[in-house]
């Protein structure tokens, strides 16, 4: 099978190198290049992986589907709900497979925490909280990450993965949320956020709480808890899973810390689905409706956050 990567960033050296491994031939073009993307998507491809910063994300993903090819594409999933709705419909009406990147749902000890909370393991899960804050951004160069018009923040790089991983875990919509913005690293004319505090109520009564940045002064592990009617379950730096239950010994598992290497495992797992998808003609999860849904989240949350 063939892949066209749109992007020179995350695309050329996580999504590339993922889909050779798995056999794909691939072709890199730059999202800059006009006539490059155009010829691209005008040859005979199984894939388009749309890759570029999310104020590219309609025309590119558009074009695929206007060319018949099934499609991928990255998060934050365009710059709104508008944009993502759009995307989503017209890869309806055309009948064409689509997938969301998504990657974090196909991290080992997340998935873990997913599969124990669905198999009764700490009762009727109830609230998630959240907390990582990286560095990442702190000093960097204004760049589109920096400026909301164009799709960039803290919210749609990070909270995107966060919300999606929310819904995905207590099987329910985001009804409503709220929360706080900060700028604590950033260029002085960023209008984007690089940190942000936030709650959520899902559908089926279930509440979240997510604290993240990525400008703060020092990075800190990742700590996530999700309690629930008959227990807790506690991840500390994406290595160490602990289950919590009254009356019973804490029930470890652990997991190999991320490799400093590219791809991420994670991609690589959700690439392989997708791999088996195209060749099926499988719709699979997690799919433009899934964008579709976070980004309404994400756009209510930046209209109420202070």
């Amino acid at each position: 099978m063939r892949v066209v990567v749109i992007g020179t960033g995350f695309g050329k050296y996580a999504a590339a190198p993922a889909y050779q491994a798995l056999g794909f031939d691939v072709e890199v073009v730059s999202p800059r290049d006009e006539a490059a993307v155009k010829a691209a998507l005008a040859s005979d491809v199984d894939l388009v992986s749309v890759h570029s910063p999310p104020f590219m994300h309609r025309d590119h993903v558009m074009a695929a589907i206007d060319n018949g090819h099934p499609v991928l594409c990255d998060k934050p999933f365009g710059r709104n709900a508008d944009e993502a709705v759009a995307m989503r419909d017209r890869a309806a009406q055309a009948g064409i497979l689509n997938f969301l990147n998504f990657e974090f749902r196909f991290n080992e000890s997340w998935a873990k925490v997913k599969e124990l909370a669905d198999s009764g393991a700490i009762g009727t899960p109830a609230h998630l909280s959240w907390t990582f804050f990286g560095s990442g951004l702190r000093g960097r160069k204004f760049g589109w990450i920096n400026d909301r018009e164009l799709g960039g923040g803290w919210i749609g790089a990070y909270g995107s993965h966060l919300i999606d991983y929310t819904r995905w875990l207590f099987g329910s919509e985001v009804t409503d949320c709220g929360g706080v913005t900060r700028m604590e690293g950033s260029p002085p004319e960023a209008t984007a956020e690089d940190g942000y505090s936030a709650w959520f109520v899902l559908g089926n009564g279930c509440t979240a709480a997510h604290d993240s940045g990525f400008a703060a002064a020092v990075p800190t592990i990742p700590r996530a808890t999700l309690t629930g009617s008959g227990g807790s379950i506690e991840l500390t730096a994406d290595t160490t899973l602990v289950v919590h239950r009254p009356g019973e010994d804490p029930e470890t598992f652990e997991f190999p810390p991320a490799p400093r290497r590219s791809p991420p495992p994670a991609l690589s797992s959700f690439l392989t689905q997708v791999a088996e998808a195209l060749r099926t003609g499988t719709q699979i999860a997690p799919s433009f409706d899934d964008g579709v849904a976070v980004a309404r989240t994400m756009d209510q949350l930046r209209a109420t956050a202070s």
